[in-house]
């Protein structure tokens, strides 16, 4: 529910951010109402972005809009006051961003607007250009998939809407949108530069139609925000992986035994749980691994809980749900809750709270196939396990080759607090584990 405090004015009431987990200056990405607007209980008010999901804040009821207290960008936390609320009789039957896009000009010009308006005469040599700006009226857009706030601002710029294409989820235009087809071909390398490239120069950009038929599909935002996030703990984090295999032939009897009592009960038992366990055992064991670097990089924050991630795979992409305190959990519980997270994982009803506090992630293409892999620490965790199909071949043991089941293990960490042996004594001690049921309860 959408936190409110009682405001001096009668009858009206102050609406805050509600409860948005661990997120503190979370950035305002779109404001999706306006000062005067009726709207419904839980009709979205604003749009919140966090480098790993989006976050919509609801109406707390039925009524009107009084006064909006924040402006797109601003980075708010929860009890942050955003806008001043009347309640009433007066709420639209349809959401406000499907009101009439005719809005009226606002009190004063935002900031950005004004640096950027260009002279008459530079506005026409930009319709030369043919980027879309326009020296006449503006057209009303009615049809155009963006926000209420990027028309404004289009229409603050004089930019066409109806001439662009839209960068953001499912087409839509967003305000980085306008202003880049505002500067024309130039921008794309100044807005790669500022949305966080380090200084690494760009792939040049390649016209694919000179070559043949081409179709451009836009990434879901799932993908975007978790490019981002890897992009930036690549670049920032050394890495090294570790491979290495274990013998699993006894344990995956065992767990096959427990997955037919499991399907009775409408649930299954994969060999995630146990590698769940088993590396808690692990991070008991080598505490470097349960940790982070500091800020300042000069000390390690060691975690005392076990909160695993399973990197899941879903139609919009890689989604990371958290499994929190393994280490009290059995085999039963732990596969009951994995079955939970991945099928909410695949409806897209993972919160941000979902999310957050993991302390060592396992991705396993255990389903799929493959022999090892490298995968990408997920920072500021130091380490990731990685997990392919598991294969029969012959083993030695002391006398003759016997067939046993190898399951192959890639783990992937962070030099600059793990060295090789740890992780080489690491990778040991978890696949020790696997290979006796009985050590998973030492």
């Amino acid at each position: 529910m959408t936190a409110m405090t009682e405001a001096r004015a009668a009858g009206t009431t102050q609406v805050t951010v509600p409860d948005i987990g661990d997120f503190k200056d979370v950035p305002i990405i779109e404001i999706l109402v306006k000062e005067g607007d009726a709207i419904n209980a839980e009709d979205p008010l604003l749009t919140l972005e966090s480098d790993k999901a989006t976050m919509e804040v609801p109406a707390p009821a039925g009524g009107t809009v009084e006064k909006i207290l924040v402006k797109v960008g601003d980075k708010v936390s929860e009890g942050t006051p955003i806008l001043m609320f009347k309640g009433g009789d007066g709420a639209m039957t349809q959401p406000p961003s499907l009101v009439s896009q005719q809005e009226p000009a606002p009190q004063a010009q935002p900031a950005l607007a004004a640096n950027r308006n260009p002279p008459p005469s530079e506005a026409a040599a930009s319709a030369d250009r043919g980027t879309g700006a326009t020296t006449s009226g503006a057209p009303d857009f009615g049809n155009v998939h963006a926000s209420p706030s990027v028309r404004r601002v289009a229409r603050e710029l004089g930019v066409d809407l109806t001439k662009m294409k839209g960068s953001g989820e499912k087409g839509r235009i967003t305000k980085d949108d306008v202003l880049s087809f505002l500067k024309g071909p130039s921008a794309a390398p100044v807005a790669a530069a500022a949305s966080g490239g380090s200084g690494i120069p760009e792939i040049p950009a390649v016209d694919f139609s000179k070559f043949g038929q081409i179709e451009t599909k836009p990434l879901s935002r799932i993908k975007k925000l978790s490019g981002a996030h890897l992009s930036r703990a690549w670049l920032n984090v050394p890495h090294v992986t570790h491979n290495d295999e274990s013998d699993i032939t006894e344990i995956d009897a065992y767990r096959k035994e427990l997955d037919t009592v499991a399907k009775e009960k409408g649930y299954r038992v994969t060999l995630l749980a146990f590698l769940m366990k088993a590396a808690v055992s692990a991070l008991r064991e080598f505490p470097e691994f349960n940790a982070s670097l500091s800020p300042e990089k000069d000390s390690l924050i060691l975690k005392k809980y076990y909160h695993v991630g399973i990197a899941a795979d879903t139609p919009e992409g890689l989604v990371v749900p958290v499994i929190r305190d393994v280490d009290r959990k059995g085999i039963h519980e732990l596969s009951k809750e994995l079955g939970s997270a991945s099928k909410r994982a695949r409806e897209g009803k993972l919160s941000s709270a979902d999310m957050q506090g993991a302390c060592f992630t396992i991705s396993s293409l255990g389903g799929i196939g493959g022999t090892s892999f490298t995968p990408i620490v997920n920072a500021p965790e130091v380490a990731i396990l990685g997990v392919v199909r598991s294969k029969m071949a012959p083993v030695w043991n002391g006398t003759e080759f016997v067939p046993r089941l190898m399951l192959p293990l890639s783990l992937s960490y962070d030099h600059r607090v793990i060295d090789g042996a740890l992780a080489a004594r690491f990778s040991r001690h978890l696949c020790h584990v696997l290979e006796d049921v009985r050590r998973l309860v030492l």
